[in-house]
């Protein structure tokens, strides 16, 4: 890691602001994100996203490779601090943006709403992807003020927390130089313009838990001659419940949530099988491993009573790490961020939503800081009524929220790189 500046650079809050003042042209930003919110394209099929997001890359000076981990794409900066190739390079820092979309059907009214039915940005990606392209921006026509490596990196599919590991797994460390420090945002219900951080724990981990059961099939009419995966399947999700309330300890958050319950198919048949889909979220990951191991015990308890022949299948995915900021990063950053935008910069609550952001920052085993912007509008926001959250079909960030989400990746970036 980067030394930490013992207080905030000059520069950063200077050219944090470049943009909006001067001598950065964005004036093509506003079109860009309306461009990524009218296309959205879900997880794992986001050609067309990330070809718009090369195009935009290819007209900076900067390596872009494409079709990492799937439609991954990844623009590396550099700026040596000596110019002849030799002695101190400069730091290394990574900023990343995810840019999938969602199945949900928009119903902002917006004059760019989604033009693909039933998919939408309800989750603020074409926002994050827009900030990080601005700050690509200002980093490349801004040379005379940072020194370094910067990278961008454009992420698939982080709506099924499998964007960040395909794209460690496609070789990402062979790619680019290994960051100093990982960099990431996301836009949240909050006043509009306000940039929420916080050290630690900020955003659950989170597992799906699919859990398949068998019984023996039978007539309604003949229950005696079944083995009731239904009724099995209830027994579970009761006791499951039984693990947040005596299990945990009051002060110690645990979810466990049951999405799915299936089982069969007519009224007077008692099915061979029963499925259930768990979502499961911690703070801690302590609380998260003894968690599982009590719901492993409850299912298998449970279909031990029922006397099953055949042992249930269970099967995690959709895995998410625990967002636990840096400490350091946190106390160098948020100075900046304080100076920046004042009393607009507050203290995050932990998030009970998940990412997997930090999979990158932990594959390099480097630190890292994920803060929130606030993205509805502040005379909404005063009412504290009916306000539009992350996957609705409402959401649509208030205006302002582009600017400001740039301004802090660019500050953020910036308070390692400026000189």
């Amino acid at each position: 890691m980067t030394d930490s500046p013992s207080s905030f650079s000059p520069d950063a809050t200077t050219i944090a602001s470049y943009a909006k003042d001067h001598g950065v042209d964005l004036d093509w930003q506003q079109d860009f994100y309306r461009w990524l919110h009218q296309h959205p394209e879900l997880s794992l099929q986001e050609e067309k996203t990330a070809a718009y997001v090369a195009d935009k890359l290819s007209e900076f000076d900067c390596e872009v490779t494409t079709g990492i981990g799937g439609h991954g794409v990844v623009a590396i900066f550099k700026n040596p601090a000596d110019d002849s190739g030799a002695g101190d390079e400069g730091p290394t820092i990574l900023m990343r943006a995810d840019f999938d979309a969602l199945p949900v059907t928009e119903d902002t009214g917006l004059d760019y709403a989604s033009e693909n039915d039933g998919v939408m940005h309800a989750c603020g990606h074409d926002m994050h992807t827009s900030a990080l392209m601005g700050l690509c921006a200002v980093m490349d026509e801004r040379r005379d003020a940072w020194k370094g490596t910067f990278i961008a990196l454009f992420q698939p599919a982080e709506e099924v927390t499998r964007g960040a590991s395909m794209m460690v797994d496609d070789g990402l460390k062979d790619i680019i130089p290994t960051p100093e420090v990982c960099l990431a945002q996301h836009i949240v219900p909050g006043e509009a313009g306000s940039i929420m951080s916080a050290p630690g724990p900020v955003l659950a981990a989170c597992d799906t838990i699919t859990v398949t059961l068998h019984g023996k099939s039978a007539h309604g009419s003949q229950p005696h001659e079944s083995l009731d995966p239904t009724y099995l399947a209830a027994m579970i999700v009761v006791r499951l419940q039984g693990i947040v309330g005596r299990e945990v300890a009051p002060d110690d958050f645990s979810v466990i949530t049951v999405g799915t319950l299936s089982s069969g198919h007519t009224n007077n048949t008692i099915p061979e099988t029963a499925k259930l889909v768990l979502n499961c979220r911690f703070y801690d990951t302590g609380v998260r491993d003894r968690t599982y191991k009590a719901i492993e015990r409850v299912i298998h308890g449970e279909c031990m009573a029922s006397g099953c022949t055949k042992e249930p299948e269970i099967e995690y995915s959709a895995h998410g790490e625990l967002t636990d900021n840096d400490e350091n990063v946190f106390s160098t950053v948020r100075p900046v961020f304080d100076e920046v935008f004042g009393e607009r910069s507050i203290d995050a609550e932990p998030w009970t939503a998940s990412e997997d952001f930090s999979e990158i920052p932990r594959h390099f085993g480097v630190p890292y800081l994920f803060w929130t912007v606030g993205a509805t509008d502040p005379e909404v926001w005063k009412t504290g009524e009916n306000i539009p959250g992350n996957h609705s079909p409402q959401f649509a960030p208030a205006e302002g929220v582009l600017e400001a989400s740039t301004t802090a990746a660019v500050a953020a970036v910036l308070t390692y790189m400026s000189h």
